[in-house]
């Protein structure tokens, strides 16, 4: 890893006024122009696999050698594979329509003066972020397409995995005429460099910090740049009395094993007292099969172990966790007002189903429930940018104020009031 100059606050913040200087370039781009260099990055990144696949097995290893959680070194992995996915996503957000200029609301006055509100790019866009090397691209093309220049501060596993992908987006960029400082890999690898990133008010417009809940609650409290809180995902699937099972089944188990270390898996299923006992059979013995250990309450405990399933006695800190893991935890409910108030203490805000086929139920459960996304009769596991149709994602905002739920282009925007007059004066 590159040594930093004595003066690391320097570095950094010399880093975010070139991205300054290159907001203000990107300010002035086409359409046609993102997306041509978008094109050029997605090409880049296809003709250096071979490279960011080995750079990446030395930072794997690295990760492995220090008993780093399998869930995070599989996030940390790139394969031909994933880079070839990621170049798609690449495309994706190529393909998807440009916010900028797109008027938000527009009239006039009665003195006649013509009032347009348009979006116009935040400016800078800092990304603090665990060992998910494909959230330096996501981060990197949103950034762009949406025109802000970006800043990515990746962890320390994952560095020579950014320093390579960064290292080919921006040979893309100078390709097409672009400026190279609108995707920056953040100088330094200690806490002092995240730091001295936080506390650029002026330079960083906006910071969004993607990963565990340490991660999040440090950038959170100790930022004084304006931050969008992305949040931990302790996810809830609820199975309603009205529900079909066999779909209950199937989404539960896609919802807790297609991916364990993302943070729309579900950690948490409830299932009505009134379908448990056909319910938790047929559930159990998939969850066991896919080698999910159940983390429930008694009498969840009594089907458990009549069928000889994987099974542990639920606690307060398994309602609060996000495993990352093929663990769940589980409880039988009287209602759904009991599911909804369950929900709502244990939950962090990420995104809760509920399987039913009662209209009634489902409008009282999406009213009941406070978090920023709900499925109905699906996976949580469709809580993403690239399955809602953005391309990719910034990160899943759990707060309520600017953005809420995957983030994409649209989010990474502000709005500029643009008042057109012809000599008016106020009186």
């Amino acid at each position: 890893m590159p040594e930093l100059p004595v003066d690391e606050r320097t570095a950094v913040l010399d880093c975010a006024r070139r991205a300054q200087a290159a907001a203000r370039d990107l300010r002035k781009r086409s359409r046609a122009q993102k997306d041509a260099a978008l094109a050029a990055i997605a090409d880049a990144l296809l003709a250096n696999t071979d490279k960011i696949v080995t750079v990446n097995a030395a930072d794997v290893a690295a990760a492995r050698a220090v008993g780093t959680h399998e869930a995070v070194v599989d996030r940390l992995t790139l394969t031909n594979k994933r880079v070839a996915a990621i170049a798609d996503a690449v495309l994706d957000v190529a393909a998807i329509n440009d916010p900028v200029g797109e008027v938000v609301r527009g009239y006039t006055l009665p003195n006649g003066l013509e009032v347009r509100q348009i979006r116009v790019p935040m400016g800078v866009v800092a990304m603090v972020y665990e060992a998910r090397p494909n959230v330096t691209v996501d981060a990197a093309v949103l950034g762009l397409k949406s025109g802000n220049a970006v800043l990515l501060r990746g962890s320390s596993s994952a560095y020579a995995t950014n320093q390579v992908l960064v290292e080919a987006m921006q040979e893309a960029l100078s390709r097409v005429g672009f400026p190279v400082d609108a995707i920056q890999l953040v100088p330094g690898a200690s806490h002092e460099s995240v730091k001295h990133l936080m506390t650029a008010r002026g330079l960083v417009d906006l910071l969004i910090p993607r990963g565990g809940e340490s991660l999040i609650r440090n950038v959170v409290e100790g930022s004084t740049v304006p931050v969008i809180e992305t949040g931990v995902g302790n996810c809830h699937v609820y199975i309603d009395a009205d529900a079909d099972l066999d779909k209950a089944v199937r989404i539960l188990v896609n919802a807790k094993v297609q991916r364990v270390s993302v943070c729309n898996a579900a950690e948490t299923f409830l299932v009505h007292r009134a379908v448990a006992d056909e319910f938790l059979p047929r559930a159990l013995k998939a969850l066991d099969a896919a080698g999910v250990t159940v983390h429930g309450d008694e009498r969840i405990g009594i089907v458990a172990r009549s069928l000889g399933t994987a099974y542990a006695p639920v606690t307060d800190e398994d309602w609060a966790a996000e495993y990352y893991s093929l663990d769940i935890a589980a409880g039988v409910v009287d209602s759904v007002e009991d599911a909804v108030d369950h929900i709502r203490r244990w939950s962090s805000g990420h995104t809760e189903a509920i399987v039913s086929d009662s209209q009634s139920t489902i409008h009282e459960f999406v009213a009941g429930v406070d978090s920023a996304v709900v499925m109905i009769n699906a996976s949580t596991r469709f809580t993403d940018g690239a399955e809602f149709g953005f391309g990719a994602e910034i990160g899943i905002s759990t707060q309520k104020l600017h953005a809420r739920g995957p983030m994409g282009l649209t989010e990474l925007t502000t709005t500029t009031y643009v008042v057109t007059g012809d000599g008016q004066v106020r009186e």
